[in-house]
Formats: C-alpha cells, structure tokens, sequence
C-alpha cells in the first residue's frame, strides 16, 4: 500500500509541476508590456537569472505592469534536502529609495512551493506542496537591465511524510536578473 501511495504523491507532485509550466507559458505567451518602466527605466519583461539560498538554481521573473509580476524559480533545497520549484505574484506597493543609479522598490506576494525531499533514504522521501509568503527588496538599475534582489518566504505546506500532516518552512534567498 505504501507504494500505491508514493506513486500518488509522485504523480500529484509531477502534475503540479506541469501545470505551473503550462500557466507559467500562458502567461508568457498573452499580450504583456514590452517593457516595464521604476521611474525613467526600461527594460524587457522577462527576466532570467540565479538565486542563492533555499533553492539554489534558476530564477526568473515576468512582469504585468509596472508594479506587478510573477516570479519564480528551480533548484536545489539545501536545507530542505531535495528539489524546490516555485511561483509568486509579486506587488511592488512601496519605492524605498530613487537614485540616479537605482531603484529599490520593496515587494510583498504570495505563491505555491513544491519541495521533492530526498536524503538518500527513500523510507523518509517525500513530497510538500505548500503556500509561500513572501518580502523582499529589489535593487533595481537604471543603466543596464539588471535587478538584484534579497528575499525570504514564510511557507505553509502539506507533507506527504509518516501520517501526512502540515509543517512549517523558511525560505531565504538572493539572487540577480538579466531582463531581455
């Protein structure tokens, strides 16, 4: 029974991933600006990069407007011993600092983690699906199309673990964009 029920997961897991693809490719396929605009900046709508922290791998971001934007990343949960994908709607209600240099607009969101844990012993893999709360800061550069930004998230997730139950995690990260 327990393999019936590892498959389920594995599958619910690997269903979720498709999906926030498939979402992620809408998104980035309807009619969004040409580029997005902190004050006098311009620069394209998507952005491609790396975050450092938990996970560390691939991030990326697609803006809506100009104070708007979905985020979202791949790669290794140290902590978290496994693969992290995520996704956040992103609003950036706040500018902090206007520079001739930079932009720092603070920025609040929410989104879904899907975190495949592995720490070699397969007794103990399993698979959380959670909720993320999520704050950062973004410095944002005005002369080339570059954002730098520091974040962490509160997530809430449902684990598939030993009588499946809720958990809490934190996720910290850092990370650069170039935008195209």
């Amino acid at each position: 029974m327990n393999l019936l029920a590892g498959a389920i997961h594995h599958s619910l897991a690997g269903m979720l991933f498709r999906s926030t693809v498939a979402v992620l490719s809408l998104i980035g396929s309807l009619a969004l600006p040409s580029s997005v605009a902190f004050a006098d900046t311009e620069k394209g709508v998507l952005g491609i990069g790396l975050i450092v922290g938990e996970p560390t791998g691939i991030s990326g971001k697609i803006y809506l407007g100009d104070d708007t934007a979905i985020d979202f990343a791949a790669g290794a949960a140290f902590i978290g011993r496994g693969l992290q994908i995520h996704g956040d709607y992103l609003w950036h209600p706040l500018m902090l600092e206007n520079t001739s240099v930079f932009v720092l607009p603070a920025y609040a969101g929410v989104g879904l983690r899907i975190l495949r844990r592995d720490d070699g012993d397969s007794l103990k893999a399993h698979t959380r699906i959670g909720v993320r709360l999520v704050g950062g800061v973004l410095f944002d550069f005005r002369k080339i199309p570059i954002d730098v930004f520091v974040e962490a998230a509160l997530v809430g997730d449902y684990r598939t673990i030993e009588g499946d139950h809720l958990g809490l995690d934190v996720n910290l990260g850092a990370g650069v964009r170039y935008y195209f």
